[in-house]
């Protein structure tokens, strides 16, 4: 393998690893201040177990996940330094953004909160938890400013040193692309939260402990939304992509040559970068075109065409990224969505007919179903990256030309091995704790002693 290729083996390697993470992150911290915004107004002791009980998981998976996170701009001046000097300029803005604000508006109010249980007034303890939430999804937000730039740049001017330099912030923050992204990103966390607060709510409502099924009704009013609109979403990005980035959309669909209008395969045999007649076994009438184009006669232009503008327009190379993982990522998390969703009527259905709570078969389904977030977002993420190529930059640089030239292969291989070795310790760490946390019970809290005491009157204690 070249260095190229193992360079880009590593970010995947990498970037996979850390997205497992944060969609739960985002929805996991929305659903505990949910919870605990119930408790708030009800007063319900079971409602307060049920928050330390969800953000006891969420204190676990965000420390795992801050862990990886560090790597990914570790590896921006390690294996890909003459990208990180090319986009320095404009790259800088977004990510000092989600290191200055977002992660310490996170971190700071996430301490507060766990330390905070019966020192904080109650009406501060519960702001507290929304702002880690608010801190998670804006962290996502610059994250996912600067990765939109990258697939439709926006808001520079050339320097003369050839290097784009950020002119205008707000277009980075008005990209179509980062638009639907971002919304697409909170939906998807949205529904890992839920499918995952689903999972453990149905383990042990398997086992007649119905104190959990307050957290299942929660799970399934926020899930059953947030699927239907995150495909509808989904749906709408695909436009916006076929608008800057026709390659990625023609290679989702291995759609070789232009058609008007055009069929959506449900499934096929081939589709490889060099089999350009494959066995298309279930089509669906004008879906391409609908998804392509929001029409459902639009034109979607074929990948031998496009291949043929970008040559007239960059130069001689291949534009074509690998359609064997564009296609199959594309029916992955469109399938799995599908099943999610399918999930989540059968759940809302069963809880309006009340035979929600004795329903074992349903428990036991959603604890299977929750790796199905896991498979839809890293779906997502190979469909998004994979698409680019070979632009690490669309338009305006390829991958080849943005890894680090005096890195050899060698280096490149004891670093993989060395994270590797890491991940494995993490993922066993996390799995433990998450698997031990999840299956233990409520437990009984010590009296909250702010619920004699108004809000106004009582003095916040702190305990060294």
């Amino acid at each position: 393998m070249s260095n190229i290729d193992l360079a880009r083996f590593q970010f995947a390697m990498t970037s996979i690893y850390h997205f497992l993470f944060v969609p739960l992150t985002i929805g996991l911290g929305f659903l505990t201040a949910i919870l605990q915004t119930r408790w708030y107004r009800t007063g319900d002791p079971k409602l307060r177990q049920l928050t330390r009980f969800f953000g006891h998981l969420l204190l676990i998976n965000i420390v795992i996940g801050v862990v990886t996170g560090l790597v990914q701009e570790f590896q921006f001046g390690m294996n890909w330094s003459e990208y990180s000097r090319f986009v320095g300029d404009v790259f800088g803005a977004p990510l000092a953004m989600e290191g200055l604000a977002a992660f310490f508006l996170e971190s700071t109010f996430l301490g507060l909160w766990l330390f905070g249980w019966d020192r904080l007034p109650k009406r501060l303890h519960l702001a507290c938890i929304w702002l880690v939430a608010l801190g998670s999804a804006l962290s996502a937000l610059f994250i996912m400013a600067a990765n939109s730039w990258m697939q439709n740049p926006v808001g520079y001017e050339m320097s003369a040193d050839g290097t784009p330099q950020l002119n205008d912030i707000g277009a980075i923050f008005t990209n179509p692309v980062f638009i639907s992204a971002y919304i697409h990103v909170l939906l998807a966390s949205a529904v890992a939260g839920s499918v995952f607060m689903l999972a453990v709510a149905g383990y042990h409502l398997r086992k007649k402990n119905m104190e959990f099924l307050t957290a299942a009704k929660t799970a399934l009013a926020v899930l059953l939304p947030s699927i239907l609109l995150s495909m509808g979403v989904g749906s709408a990005l695909g436009v916006v992509e076929a608008t800057y980035q026709p390659m990625k959309i023609a290679a989702a669909e291995a759609q070789w040559e232009t058609c008007q209008p055009c069929s959506f395969s449900m499934f096929q045999i081939g589709g490889g970068n060099d089999d350009q007649n494959p066995t298309q076994i279930i089509e669906i009438p004008y879906l391409l075109s609908f998804l392509a184009t929001n029409s459902p006669t639009g034109q979607v232009i074929g990948l031998n065409e496009l291949q043929a503008q970008y040559e007239q327009q960059y130069g001689p190379g291949y534009y074509i990224p690998n359609v064997f993982v564009q296609y199959w990522s594309m029916r992955l998390m469109a399938y799995t969505a599908s099943a999610v969703a399918l999930l989540a009527v059968i759940g809302v259905f069963l809880w309006w007919r009340g035979r929600l709570a004795g329903a074992k078969w349903f428990w036991t389904l959603s604890v299977v179903s929750v790796v199905t977030p896991y498979i839809m977002n890293t779906a997502g993420w190979l469909l998004t990256e994979n698409g680019r190529q070979p632009w690490i930059v669309q338009g305006m640089m390829k991958t080849d030309d943005a890894v680090s030239p005096a890195v050899s292969a060698t280096e490149i291989w004891i670093s993989i091995g060395a994270f590797a070795l890491v991940y494995v310790v993490l993922f066993i760490v996390w799995f433990g704790l998450m698997l031990k946390a999840a299956r233990d019970g409520l437990h009984d809290d010590e009296p909250d002693q702010s619920d004699s005491e108004s809000d106004a009157d009582r003095v916040p204690t702190l305990t060294y």
